[in-house]
Order: structure tokens, then C-alpha cells, then sequence
């Protein structure tokens, strides 16, 4: 039986959300996770400085347009008075849900004393956190580490620390940030701080099958998982996890037909929502993740990393699959 999923006034429809990603959670990305079984899809990192918003990046990353409730934006920073600021003007712009981002590891976000730095500082999360949820009248959930390191695995201070401040979820990805993405990720501790606080807690890292997603709940007690690497060119993971949870079975893998189907749809949207020029070479990556597990897929992407048309990428995918029918193997 599934978990219910509450955040603040929102129950969601699954306990499954898609984990934000900088550079792969856009809103084309959300808007497919959630038509493939996705309970929830944050938006990827904002920076909490908003004299930077102007920029081309921050436009795209502020755009919501067509989305379905709950909307959920990530805000990242390390000073609290510009965090509560960032969160006022996003809720002014149409966000339902506020994530406070103590979770990236990334050395150009944890050198500016934000992402999972932050975590090393804890009077200084008690500062962000209380002033980022005063600032708005819409829930406020943080995401965060295990802690700075092994030996600083704070993630239940933290916890108890949020829920006093008023913070309506937590989600907790299972390694430090000395790990990065290195080694695999731990659950004991996310099972920790589920036992000492009354809000929701979503667990997260390593999630890539039914099978894993389903010891996760159990294991940990989690009222939820995020799920962010492993749906990176398999956005059907979601229906997949769900049907399992539901039903102990699994799902047929999608054929290859519906796969193409996907991937076409998913080009047209980045296409339309970048425009030709960003949006091809925002595609490649994508198109690079569909077809990792394909034997031709590595001789294929090298040709379609060249193309610079919309159109002829439409078209090579086409012929890709077609080929792909037929038998036919590339030559290099």
C-alpha cells in the first residue's frame, strides 16, 4: 500500500517526486515526469539573489507556465534576509511550495557558503530557515545531506531544528557532502531523523528500480522518495515504481514505438520551450540518456551531438528508431 503524501495543505498523488536537478529538471522535464506517474516535480535551483534573475538561465527557470499544483521551486543562497526575499518574490510569481536547498554539493555552490555547506553552519540554517518561513504564507520544505561529512552527520539536528521552525517536509539525500555522488548511499540516518520528527520526511539517492524504491520506504519509514538521476532518460520509471508499490509486479518495459513516441515529444518540447537554438543543444544531453543502453546508441549520438537544426533532429530520431526495427546496425 502507498504512503499518503502531505506537504503542508497538499496531498499529493503519489509519494513520488522528482528530485530537482540544476540543468535537467526544466520545465519540459516536469511537466513529462508528472504524465509519467510523478506525484510532484520541483523546479530546478533558483538563486536566491534576484538582481541575477534577469538573466536567460533565471527566465526559464522561473517559468511555470501550465504546470499543475502543487508547483514546488527550489531556492538556493546562504544569506537569510536575500533567501526570504527569493522566496516572497517566487510566491508573488506563482510558486505553491518553497524548497531550501542544503543538498547540492557542487563546489560553485558550497563555496558561496550555500547548497550543502550550509549544513556545517548550524546557526546559520536556523537563521535561514526561520526567516524563509516567515516570509511566506505557503509551505516551506527543505532538502538536505547526511551531514558535511562522516564524522558530521547532523541531518537530525537539523531535522528537529526545521520543525520547530516550521519547515512542512524534509527530504534527505542518503550521503555527505565529502561524497558527492561517490560510494553508495546510506539510509540509516534518513531512518533517524524520520524517528524524531512528525513531519513528512522524503528519502533520496541511489532509487533506480521498484524493487530499491520499495526497501527505501520500508527500511527508512519515509512518507516518500525523490527520485532524480535514474529518470534521466527513463521518465517511465515513475509508473513503473508505482505500479510495483501497488501491485508487487512489474510493468512491461515501454516499446520501443511508445519510447520513440516519448523522446519525439520530449525534443518538440524543448524545442518549443527554449526555441531552436538553446533548445538543440539542450536536447543532446536528454537524447544522450534515452539511448545509454542501446548498443548503437554511442555511434548514433555522436552524429546527432553535430546537428544544430530542430528539424533534422527530429528526423534523425525518427530514422534511428526506424533503423532500429529494421535490424539495422551503424556503421562508426
Amino acid at each position: 500500500m502507498l504512503p499518503t503524501a502531505k506537504i503542508g495543505p497538499y496531498t499529493l498523488p503519489n509519494p513520488l517526486i522528482v528530485a530537482p536537478m540544476a540543468g535537467v529538471t526544466d520545465r519540459p522535464f516536469r511537466l513529462l515526469c508528472r504524465r509519467m506517474g510523478a506525484g510532484l516535480a520541483v523546479s530546478e535551483m533558483v538563486i536566491a539573489d534576484s538582481k541575477l534573475w534577469h538573466t536567460r538561465k533565471s527566465k526559464f527557470r522561473l517559468n511555470h507556465t501550465g504546470e499543475p499544483e502543487p508547483r514546488s521551486v527550489q531556492i538556493a543562497g546562504g544569506d537569510p534576509e536575500m533567501l526570504a526575499t527569493a522566496a516572497r518574490k517566487n510566491a508573488e510569481l506563482g510558486a505553491q511550495i518553497i524548497d531550501i536547498n542544503m543538498g547540492c554539493p557542487a563546489k560553485k555552490v558550497c563555496n558561496k557558503a550555500a547548497g550543502s555547506a550550509l549544513m556545517r553552519d548550524e546557526k546559520l540554517v536556523g537563521e535561514i530557515l526561520t526567516a524563509v518561513v516567515n516570509a511566506v504564507d505557503i509551505p516551506v520544505t527543505l532538502k538536505m545531506r547526511t551531514g558535511w561529512n562522516h564524522d558530521h552527520r547532523n541531518a537530525p539536528t537539523i531535522a528537529r531544528m526545521a520543525e520547530e521552525a516550521g519547515i512542512q517536509a524534509l527530504a534527505i539525500h542518503g550521503r555527505t557532502r565529502a561524497d558527492k555522488y561517490n560510494g553508495d548511499a546510506e539510509y540509516d540516518t534518513i531512518a533517524e531523523v524520520k524517528a524524531q520528527v512528525d513531519i513528512p520526511v522524503f528519502a533520496n539517492g541511489d532509487i533506480d528500480s521498484p524493487e530499491k524504491a520499495r526497501h527505501v520506504l520500508q527500511y527508512t519509514g519515509a512518507d516518500g522518495l525523490l527520485i532524480g538521476r535514474a529518470a534521466q532518460g527513463r521518465p517511465w520509471i515513475f509508473r513503473e515504481i508505482l505500479h510495483f508499490l501497488e501491485t508487487g509486479k512489474h510493468l512491461p518495459a515501454p516499446p520501443m514505438d511508445e519510447v520513440e513516441q516519448i523522446l519525439a515529444e520530449h525534443l518538440d518540447a524543448l524545442h518549443g520551450f527554449y526555441g531552436e537554438t538553446m533548445g538543440v543543444r539542450i536536447a543532446r544531453k536528454h537524447v544522450g540518456w534515452y539511448l545509454q543502453t542501446h548498443e548503437q546508441g554511442e555511434q548514433f549520438r555522436r552524429r546527432f551531438n553535430a546537428i544544430d537544426c530542430a528539424l533534422e533532429q527530429r528526423d534523425s530520431i525518427q530514422q534511428y528508431f526506424e533503423d532500429l526495427r529494421n535490424g539495422e546496425v551503424f556503421a562508426a
